[in-house]
């Protein structure tokens, strides 16, 4: 995540509802949700522990040792 720019005035997002509500608009146009992080942090001022809250982590697919015999 590049550095915000303090003189660059951004909304805030504070509320949940409207927190949520432009999640699942960037959603739409996002491919992945680093996209969708990067999206929202670009053009909102948030809290980012309300993002994680709402945007589920993509945790990768164990990859399984194969049995020995």
């Amino acid at each position: 995540m590049l550095n915000a720019d303090p003189l660059l005035a951004r909304p805030v997002l504070t509320n949940a509802n409207l927190l949520s509500t432009a999640v699942e608009g960037i959603r739409l146009k996002a491919a992945s949700s680093a996209e969708i992080w990067h999206l929202l942090t670009q053009n909102f001022t948030v809290d980012l522990d309300a993002v994680a809250a709402l945007i589920p982590s993509e945790d990768p697919e164990p990859a399984w040792l194969t049995v020995r015999d």
